[in-house]
């Protein structure tokens, strides 16, 4: 759960239309028209991405009136559903992927079923990359793959770049050639394995 107590205010007098704002929100809060930011009130997640980034200083985060909550109940969804989207992105449940937020892959693979379909869509529920936005692009991405769906880059957006390689993806050739010389690929694999598939105590095996 994520409360969301500021808003970006843009000041139109300041703004040059540059549409840095628009590039870098990751929930797509704000859009550009005229050469002036808009900021969608309801949508916005309070990131502050936009008041670091505009060259201008054209924004400002403000303390909003009527401050909000956003979240996914993972209880009321299919334990099981929620628990193949996180194995097959090699990603355990209870796995916090959002540190500033505190969002978990359970909550992500939650929103995912509820029908969001872009890491836009998942952030805008789950308040995931509306802290830091760095830390946790990457496991989003895998639980999204996960999940069948396309990964789609935003046209022009600077969001994200595509997934890196993890421990089960790297090619066979780099990890023969590479063994060889003190890392343990497989090893790091295997334990990581089995961090995907614990399960918490009393639960079913």
């Amino acid at each position: 759960m994520k409360r969301v107590t500021l808003l970006a205010e843009v000041q139109h007098d300041v703004c040059r239309g540059c549409k840095v704002c628009e590039k870098v929100c990751p929930v797509l809060a704000i859009s550009v028209s005229d050469k002036k930011a808009n900021v969608k009130a309801d949508e916005c997640r309070g990131c502050t991405n936009c008041e670091s980034r505009c060259p201008f200083y054209a924004i400002k985060m403000v303390k909003r009136e009527e401050p909000f909550t956003i979240g996914v109940d993972v209880s009321k969804h299919d334990a099981k559903k929620i628990r193949e989207i996180c194995e097959k992105a090699h990603l355990n449940p209870e796995q916090i992927l959002c540190y500033c937020v505190g969002v978990r892959a359970e909550e992500v693979a939650a929103a995912i079923l509820e029908g969001a379909k872009t890491p836009e869509e998942v952030s805008s529920k789950t308040g995931i990359r509306t802290g830091c936005t760095i830390e946790c692009v990457q496991p989003l991405l895998r639980m999204i793959d996960a999940a069948g769906l396309e990964l789609k880059q935003v046209e022009n957006g600077w969001q994200w770049y595509g997934i890196t390689p993890t421990a089960w993806t790297l090619p066979e050739t780099v990890v023969e050639k590479y063994s060889k010389r003190g890392f343990y690929f497989q090893e790091d694999r295997e334990l990581l394995d089995r961090v995907v598939h614990t399960k918490p105590e009393g639960a079913e095996k």
